[in-house]
């Protein structure tokens, strides 16, 4: 009972739905041109040429160190912004976050997407887009000599020259990417907000709450209906079987029975008549009935 009372004392209505809407208008758009940028670049169109473009200017280690690196039996990791686990994930996060649109905007519709489930939605897509972010905003140390102190090349420099021209293309594409990663993590993180906004009570939500809560215990408090009704005449002190006219007429009809016989007891004994052998106090037969026995023998050898 607790636990419903918590959650009812949290508000369920948005203090701005058409400023919902409109971000699931912004952010349907903005996650068809994210899915289909994550899906160009997966598995690998440009993210090794860009590292390869990066070795030959000396801005970053270079995708040979990876070989070498094997060859000797040497521990390495690849560096977080060229590695394919960063466009993997990308690919992952940019579908997820399509499909939880489609069902926010369906229990929206249906007024069950609440503010509370909100956050929880929003706080995780916050937390994975800034995941990606990261990644391609990381440095790369793996080469001490080449040191990348920051973001990529192709964010930090931009994509003219020295750059070659074949790769101004793709080096424009990844800046898009991560660029289009920043606005959904923006966009949902003012989701987030509005959602905390929507969770705070009003004045209005309080006053109705605290009516609720008064009538809850006005009701509470008021007698049950069927308490008021006395007991049944026959129970006392207790719990017992229930009595219907029925029962009512044979309990009568016994007691009037056993009633009479010991009045018969007693008028016996107060006019001297002998109990049989019993001791039950009935009458020894009749001698006429005897008699009328005899008499009917006697009469019944005669005729023969």
């Amino acid at each position: 009972m607790g636990i419903l009372s918590c959650f009812s004392s949290i508000p369920r209505q948005w203090r701005t739905p058409k400023t919902i809407i409109g971000l699931f208008v912004l952010e349907l758009c903005i996650s068809i041109a994210t899915l289909a940028l994550y899906g160009i670049a997966q598995p690998d169109l440009y993210r090794t040429k860009l590292w390869q473009e990066g070795s030959l200017h000396g801005w970053n280690s270079s995708p040979s160190e990876i070989i070498y690196a094997y060859a000797n039996y040497r521990p390495i990791s690849t560096p977080l912004p060229w590695s394919s686990w960063i466009t993997k994930f990308n690919v992952v996060i940019a579908v997820l976050s399509l499909f939880l649109l489609l069902v926010k905007g369906i229990m929206f519709i249906t007024h069950v997407f609440y503010p509370l489930l909100s956050v929880l939605v929003h706080a995780l897509l916050v937390a994975l887009y800034a995941v990606s972010i990261h990644a391609q905003t990381a440095s790369d140390m793996s080469d001490p000599e080449h040191p990348q102190h920051g973001a990529p090349w192709y964010i930090t420099r931009g994509c003219g020259a020295p750059v070659s021209e074949a790769l101004v293309g793709y080096c424009k594409q990844a800046k898009a990417v991560l660029a289009v990663t920043v606005l959904l993590c923006a966009l949902f993180t003012a989701y987030l907000l509005l959602s905390l906004f929507s969770l705070y009570p009003t004045r209005s939500f309080r006053a109705s709450r605290s009516s609720k809560i008064d009538e809850a215990d006005e009701e509470a408090a008021r007698p049950w209906e069927m308490g008021q009704v006395p007991p049944p005449p026959t129970i006392s002190g207790g719990l017992k079987s229930p009595t219907t006219p029925r029962t009512m007429a044979f309990q009568t009809l016994s007691g009037d029975r056993f009633k009479g016989k010991g009045k018969k007891k007693a008028e016996a004994g107060t006019l001297g008549i002998g109990l049989g052998a019993g001791g039950d106090g009935e009458r020894p037969p009749l001698r006429h009935h005897i008699s009328m026995g005899d008499e009917r023998r006697e009469g019944m050898g005669r005729m023969a």
